[in-house]
């Protein structure tokens, strides 16, 4: 009681009163749990599953227009109808215009007749191509005598593709490209010569050292043409075309001119392209004795598509052309035309040496309105 604690002796197995040696000791090592066979591991992930998909709540969109629109304003989105048949087709088209380019496009915009709507469509479609993708998309006004398209967009025409062709060779960056065009929301716009004291034309050379100038910094170039085909602008603009659009109207004269322009396509060698245009029958001017209907499936099978332009009085009036002033079903219209064009961003167009028609096209029609 009380005294020291001993601490306890072991004895060696021979007698010896001297103390056994510690068994050694392993190093101890982490144990890792095994899990069982059936156990459901979870990924590590990685940086590339941080998406807008996975960490961003999406709320319905609101509606675009209409008494839907003021509805959910008023109640703060807490009421939300259901959208129309139309908004998933506008949705889809609006994909289609924002698919991403293989290389830059350049499309033509044609007709044999003047009258038609052709610089309409041409500006119409520049303007939803601008609006709703993120490149530099540009109209070209190629009409040696003097053509509107600056006219109906910005409203700016003092410099031209005449003076841009002048100094063509100058032009290094962008600002200095900015000179020669002007502005319509986000689409650049270069205008055709208005000066009434010259005596010659724009000639080809002119033009393709214009357009190649516009094409060095624009991804999407769209060329309103002339009504000459012959010209030899013409010429130019198609052989850098990889899209075209023929533009016609609901009258027997608007009608045949857009058929005798696929016809000239195909004897000068464009067949391929005639063979993937989208033709668009304007509206503005038409007849009700005219059957619509058989110009429709007539264009359906010499083109890709077709797309019937309901009449506007916002594009009636001549004045400068304001996408959020048409009428849906002309929105809509236009939408198709520019989904049409953007379906072939990502492929190739076909040599246009072979000179024959592709044997694959599809083709149908579309109308918007009446």
């Amino acid at each position: 009681m009380g005294g020291p604690v001993v601490p306890k002796r072991s004895f060696a197995p021979n007698g010896d009163d001297e103390p056994a040696s510690a068994p050694p000791v392993a190093p101890r090592l982490p144990v890792r749990a095994v899990p069982p066979a059936d156990a459901v591991v979870p990924a590590r992930g990685s940086a590339s599953d941080l998406t807008d998909r996975s960490i961003v709540t999406h709320r319905e969109r609101a509606p675009r227009s209409g008494w839907r629109r003021l509805l959910h304003r008023i109640s703060g989105g807490a009421v939300r109808v259901a959208d129309t048949p139309a908004e998933p087709a506008r949705r889809e088209r609006e994909a289609r215009i924002r698919r991403p380019l293989a290389a830059p496009h350049h499309i033509a915009v044609v007709s044999l007749k003047g009258g038609v709507g052709k610089t309409t469509v041409t500006a119409a479609v520049g303007l939803v191509l601008a609006e709703l993708r993120g490149d530099r998309v540009a109209v070209l006004d190629a009409d040696p005598d003097g053509g509107t398209l600056a006219d109906r967009l910005s409203g700016e025409s003092t410099v031209s593709v005449r003076d841009l062709a002048a100094r063509a060779e100058r032009i290094r960056a962008l600002p200095e490209l900015a000179r020669f065009t002007s502005l319509s929301g986000r689409l650049q716009v270069l205008a055709s010569d208005q000066d009434p004291r010259r005596h010659d034309a724009l000639d080809r050379a002119g033009y393709e050292a214009a357009h190649a100038t516009l094409s060095r910094f624009c991804d999407i170039v769209v060329t309103d043409s002339g009504t000459g085909m012959v010209h030899p602008v013409v010429g130019g603009t198609l052989d850098a075309a990889a899209s075209v659009v023929v533009v016609g109207s609901l009258t027997v004269d608007g009608a045949s001119r857009a058929g005798r322009t696929l016809d000239w396509l195909d004897a000068h060698g464009y067949g391929e392209l005639a063979a993937r245009a989208v033709v668009v029958l304007s509206a503005d001017r038409s007849s009700p004795d005219v059957d619509a209907a058989h110009l429709r499936e007539h264009f359906a099978r010499r083109s890709r598509a077709v797309v019937v332009l309901p009449r506007d009085p916002h594009l009636a009036a001549g004045d400068r052309i304001r996408l959020a002033a048409l009428r849906p079903d002309t929105r809509a219209a236009v939408l198709e035309v520019a989904a049409l064009l953007a379906d072939e961003f990502d492929s190739v167009p076909p040599s246009r040496a072979s000179g024959g028609l592709l044997s694959d096209r599809t083709s149908g029609g579309v109308e918007f309105g009446g």
